[in-house]
């Protein structure tokens, strides 16, 4: 089987990725600028994201695998909560509303070709009460998540639907890097 690197440092990506059997070489973080251009589309801006990831941890002798996930309201691109601040307003923003999770994956191999998919779907929150904003903040999911939320949390409790991949909005739609991995040669039952 190829080599695989994973750039990303989050440990959800790494367990979703076992789940299809796959176990990285190494992990390497990409460290890039993730500030969103003047104008830039959601959907364009995780594909971005996850391109330079992928390109950003290349050492051209391994597969490198990378994601991005974007939580979006309309053409708004909501920020990675990093404050209790921004968490309510996110929360506050999707409370009772439809809103898109485009998580979008890169798999670039040892010769330069990248390959991309990308997954949307769709999640629709309850209307939330001053009361479950603040219960949910006070258990400190939120920190460091798109959107100011993590569905494998609990958040999910607080979802009234969802259309599309779940593991997506976790941060790595499943699907679509079986997909990638399989055309590359990587044995994936």
């Amino acid at each position: 089987m190829p080599d695989l690197v994973l750039a990303s440092a989050s440990p959800r990506r790494r367990e979703l990725l076992a789940r299809l059997g796959v176990e990285p070489l190494r992990v390497v973080p990409a460290d890039i600028d993730e500030t969103p251009r003047k104008g830039e589309l959601p959907r364009d801006y995780a594909r971005r994201m996850a391109r330079e990831k992928a390109n950003a941890a290349a050492d051209g002798h391994a597969f490198v695998l990378a994601g991005d996930t974007v939580v979006a309201a309309g053409r708004r691109i909501l920020p990675k909560a990093e404050d209790e601040a921004t968490a309510r307003a996110c929360l506050e923003l999707l409370s009772g509303r439809r809103h898109r999770v485009l998580s979008a994956i890169a798999l670039r191999g040892p010769d330069g070709t990248v390959r991309e998919r990308l997954s949307e779907t769709q999640v629709r929150f309850k209307r939330l009460s001053h009361e479950e904003i603040a219960a949910y903040l006070a258990g400190g999911e939120w920190h460091g998540k798109a959107g100011g939320y993590a569905i494998q949390g609990a958040a999910e409790g607080l979802v009234a639907w969802i259309a599309g991949s779940h593991s997506g909005v976790v941060g790595l739609p499943l699907f679509e890097t079986r997909a990638l991995l399989k055309a590359a040669g990587f044995a994936i039952g």
